[in-house]
């Protein structure tokens, strides 16, 4: 499997995924190889959620002459494979942590543009007639321990209070009676706003906009270099050579090494692995008593996330592989399986039927960036897993900047991703938080 910790190029002869999603989802617009020397406004690299809204935004609002390059095809990434999870939130800090160390009108400002994600999100859904099978809202953060059940009241008391979001606790009796009959759950805080839908559709139907409002989408077009030129930039391809007055790199996780260093050193590529399973029987339903099809995440310091999907099938997720090499290896499926009738009763012959892995973007302080660290190239980057609906605003957000408007008074527009210290042991250091991590889930 490509691995951008370590690979110089990403392929444009990847194998085929093979996901769930992939089963599911009417067969995408094949968006040519980019086969002639141009010349733009600006060049967009990458075609997931963030580079598909930047193109867009550009082409629809501010009438730029945009070229959107991915090595495959829209989609192919993050933004193909991930768990279909529309969340009020990105990066691995919540409210309350955010409230500590930014203070509370800062933490405010946080979360109406995280509704703003969530917002633009529904209505390019609707503009675009997207057929991405959105599911009702319901999202459940549940706590895998007692002590994490009283630390979501105090979580509750606050988004109420102090956001006015109204979140809703439900205590162990309440959420197996009404929601879902989870075996290891304590509690639950529900959110009003989130929901699940097909991510491969979304992302299809992102760049049927963005090819509608007049920016070139170009599959099959990895980008071997770029350098500064004169007028701007230099794009490489392997057919062509793009000029343009802008870059922008919506790379994020799947960033090749070397081709961004303050990007590459400031965003460490983390596996996450899914698996979907056969259909559930009536009797199996009937024991879990799964509500609305909802989608849930737990607590943990290694999260597992889930949702029943339209079909009956359940979707589970959680770390997986260190390195690419070993995505493939079964285990982490199996891994994912065991976790999954654990936290179930009655699930104990169910088997998977697909199962995945792909990249998240983790920076190193636990937010993102949407930012320009030199004149005429920018990027967005650091979503932590947590990307689906925020790094839409950020293609908006960075098609903003490329047209020199001016962004939110918020911290992830206002610098650069940190470096991760001792970068060259980026992996080790992984390893080491996996380890504890686990301890930590376990014994704390």
């Amino acid at each position: 499997m490509y691995d951008p910790y370590v690979d110089r190029q990403l392929s444009s002869s990847q194998g085929d995924l093979n996901s769930y999603w992939q089963a599911v989802t009417p067969q995408p617009v094949e968006y040519p190889a980019i086969v002639k020397d141009v010349s733009c406004d600006t060049v967009v690299i990458g075609a997931g959620y963030t580079g598909l809204n930047c193109g867009y935004e550009l082409a629809a609002t501010e009438q730029r002459d945009v070229v959107v390059l991915d090595a495959l095809q829209p989609g192919w990434g993050c933004s193909g494979r991930n768990g279909g999870f529309v969340l009020r939130g990105t990066g691995r800090l919540g409210l309350t942590q955010l409230a500590d160390q930014f203070g509370l009108d800062t933490a405010r400002l946080f979360h109406q543009e995280y509704g703003e994600a969530i917002a633009r999100v529904n209505q390019l859904i609707d503009e675009g007639n997207i057929d991405c099978q959105p599911q009702p809202v319901g999202y459940y953060k549940l706590a895998h321990k007692p002590a994490m059940a009283k630390d979501l009241v105090r979580q509750a008391e606050l988004l109420q209070q102090h956001f006015a979001y109204p979140v809703r606790y439900l205590d162990k009796s309440v959420l197996q009676q009404t929601v879902v009959n989870h075996q290891h759950t304590y509690a639950a805080l529900s959110f009003p706003d989130c929901y699940g839908l097909n991510p491969l559709a979304l992302a299809g139907g992102y760049a049927r906009m963005a090819a509608a409002a007049g920016a070139k989408l170009h599959g099959q077009s990895p980008v071997v270099s770029f350098k500064r030129c004169k007028t701007g930039f230099e794009v490489v391809t392997p057919q062509a050579v793009i000029k343009s007055s802008n870059l922008v790199l919506a790379t994020n996780a799947y960033t090749a090494r070397g081709l961004y260093p303050a990007l590459n050193n400031g965003c460490l590529p983390v596996l996450s692995s899914v698996i979907v399973t056969e259909p559930l029987t009536s009797h199996q339903l009937q024991q879990l008593n799964w509500q609305q099809n909802s989608i849930m995440m737990d607590t943990r310091t290694l999260k597992y996330y889930y949702r029943l999907l339209p079909d009956k099938r359940i979707l589970f997720g959680g770390r997986g592989a260190i390195s690419g090499k070993a995505a493939a290896d079964p285990i982490y499926a199996r891994r994912l399986l065991a976790a999954l009738k654990h936290s179930f009763a009655g699930l104990d012959q169910l088997n998977y039927q697909y199962q995945w892995s792909g990249w998240v973007g983790v920076s190193f302080d636990d937010l993102p960036r949407i930012y320009s660290p030199e004149p005429n190239l920018f990027y967005a980057a650091g979503y932590c897993g947590s990307g689906l609906s925020f790094s839409t605003l950020a293609g908006k957000r960075l098609a903003q900047l490329v047209a020199g408007k001016r962004l939110p008074a918020l911290p992830i527009y206002q610098s650069g991703l940190p470096v991760f210290p001792m970068t060259a042991f980026r992996r080790q250091g992984q390893q080491l938080y996996y380890q504890w991590g686990r301890f930590k889930d376990h014994f704390l």
